[in-house]
């Protein structure tokens, strides 16, 4: 790999692989980083946090010793990671991997991470339609006064200048803070935040929803095994916030539920591994609307495959254009 000093950082190789959950991208990241002497860099919002190894599918501690990893497990639960933070953090890992002559290969379904590594992001990112939905019910539950005091304990600089019956700029406020784990007013002072400089590529692992749907299903029975459960309870003895990020992990509040007696463990697990495929459908229709130049592969990750990733990496990766 050319590591020249007086090369422009914009010319520098940045691969991305993308897929939904339990598609096999973190497998092909750490065999492509093995292949190409890379760094592998999380941008799963979720496999951030230090508590929830088995329940984000986290590499283990064998799979990072294996390949450099970045970016993985380096919050506690009680923080929110923001879009703006990580790519901050990210950018910091790329451009060190750089300087190391390492080819940087950001793994992750966050597609607000993804998209702000590529495009950078706006004064105020755009909010998943999940969490936009999330704060309309909260408002309708709670109502005009309990929602503004709830928002306040997140965001007291936005409710001071918010009545309690102005509920569009409140739920607005509410998204924000939850969807990006910062605050409304933060956002417009920092303004726009500008993406990484580097030629980037990306490699989209889509797999047919039947094999992906049954592969959710399997990993989530494994995840059981390996100790999900106990995982589950330890976070819960923290006694953190629910509306935390890490709290509403994929799995999460369905284990809760049982821990907290509300629920059958049967239906926990049966509810987790809907949520589970639930995610997986919108992080397939993220990137099929959304990475249109990818170089899409309709497969779950096999070893199979490598021979037709490492010719596109070697061609449109590690090829400085003209």
């Amino acid at each position: 790999m050319d590591t020249e000093p007086n090369r422009p950082a914009t010319d520098h190789p940045v691969l991305v692989v993308a897929g939904p959950t339990a598609s096999g991208k973190s497998a092909l990241a750490a065999d492509v980083a093995a292949a190409f002497d890379g760094v592998v860099v999380n941008a799963d919002s979720m496999q951030v946090y230090r508590e929830l190894r088995v329940l984000t599918a986290r590499p283990s501690a064998a799979e990072e010793a294996r390949v450099p990893h970045r970016l993985f497990g380096i919050l506690p639960a009680a923080e929110a990671c923001s879009a703006g933070g990580w790519l901050g953090m990210a950018r910091d890992e790329i451009a060190a991997a750089h300087a190391d002559g390492r080819l940087p290969i950001v793994v992750g379904g966050t597609g607000l991470y993804l998209k702000a590594l590529t495009e950078g992001l706006a004064a105020v990112p755009d909010i998943p339609d999940e969490v936009r939905a999330e704060a309309r019910a909260e408002h309708a539950r709670l109502g005009g006064e309990a929602f503004r005091a709830a928002l306040a304990e997140r965001d007291p600089e936005s409710v001071a200048s918010i009545p309690a019956g102005d509920s569009q700029r409140l739920i607005r406020a509410w998204e924000v803070v939850v969807g990006t784990g910062r605050p409304l007013p933060d956002w417009q002072r920092d303004g726009p935040l500008p993406p990484v400089e580097a030629r980037v590529a990306t490699i989209a692992l889509v797999p047919p929803r039947d094999l992906l749907y049954a592969a959710c299903d399997g990993r989530f029975d494994a995840m059981m095994a390996d100790g999900a459960l106990e995982e589950a309870r330890a976070l819960d003895a923290l006694g953190l916030d629910d509306s935390l990020p890490a709290m509403k992990a994929v799995g999460v509040p369905q284990l809760l539920g049982h821990i907290r007696g509300e629920i059958p463990l049967a239906d926990a697990v049966a509810a987790a591994k809907q949520a589970t495929r639930n995610l997986a459908k919108r992080q397939l229709t993220w990137i099929r609307h959304q990475m249109t130049g990818a170089h899409v592969i309709s497969a779950q990750y096999s070893e199979r495959l490598l021979p037709e990733i490492f010719s596109f990496i070697r061609q449109f990766v590690l090829t400085p254009g003209p």
